[in-house]
């Protein structure tokens, strides 16, 4: 059975680093594991198009680099897309648009092997289709050590904090600043000082219950202030703006260098 290994440094106390794609191809997956550096990749497939085949190339690849896997996934269909990522060895779930206590509670569900959840014991790559490499308690164990992640980026989650905070077997947070704006009818405005005061409740309220608050961040010098919150988890960096950014920078030096011809 494979390990998770983004659940083995939570269930350690040690810090993690993971970061995020948006394009499918595996080779991104295989280039961020031979880095050495990251303890997960994860496929942000709320924001990108892809295909059920894609799951398996994704998991096949991070395993293939000895890394654990996350996939970001729309509110619905929230238990299919949970499932069969699982199905495919996608390790971890990141959930979006929480709003209640009982999209915390159907979000565990959508992770977790029955009688807990939804998940059965199918012919998939978990198991290795038609000949058995993992027996239905390894999936219960595939299921049960699969990181539940939630996003808070509604006004209605963050007034109902503690309580979907509370719900058994959720085990990381993350906050959301943009759309946590558009909650408040303040689009855009994610320096906002209620948006930061949300983010501030959302960290320090994490850390009380025991859940893992995880910080986006662009730079290494942005985790600074947030170690000092006492955050842990990290998510560096997204595939296309470290593109984007790359290539804004450095085609428009060079531009700057041959105006002058």
């Amino acid at each position: 059975m494979k390990v998770n290994r983004l659940r083995e440094k939570m269930q350690k106390g040690e810090p993690t680093i993971g970061t995020r794609i948006l394009v499918a191809w595996p080779g991104l997956v295989e280039l961020i594991g031979y880095t050495g550096v990251y303890d997960y990749v994860e496929f942000v497939s709320e924001y990108a198009p892809y295909d059920l085949y894609d799951f398996d190339n994704l998991a096949r690849a991070a395993e293939l680099v000895n890394i654990s896997s996350m996939i970001k996934i729309d509110q619905e269909p929230r238990t299919y897309l949970a499932e069969r990522a699982l199905m495919a060895g996608i390790q971890n779930v990141l959930f979006v648009d929480i709003r209640t206590v009982q999209d915390a509670k159907e979000a565990v569900r959508a992770v977790r092997a029955e009688p807990k959840g939804f998940n059965g014991f199918r012919m998939d790559r978990r198991v290795g289709y038609v000949s058995a490499i993992a027996t239905a308690p390894d999936v219960v164990r595939m299921c049960d050590d699969a990181v539940v992640a939630l996003m808070i980026e509604k006004r209605s989650a963050v007034d109902n904090l503690e309580e979907i905070l509370s719900v058994e077997g959720v085990d990381m947070v993350q906050f959301g600043p943009s759309d946590y704006s558009l909650s408040l009818g303040l689009p855009g405005e994610t320096q906002h000082p209620k948006v930061k005061e949300a983010e501030l409740k959302t960290i320090r309220t994490a850390l009380k219950i025991g859940v893992a608050p995880r910080a986006e961040i662009r730079s290494p010098e942005d985790a600074k202030r947030y170690v000092e919150l006492g955050v842990r988890d990290f998510s560096i960096g997204t595939d296309v703006s470290v593109l984007y950014g790359w290539w804004k920078k450095n085609g428009t030096e060079l531009k700057n260098i041959l105006s002058g011809i």
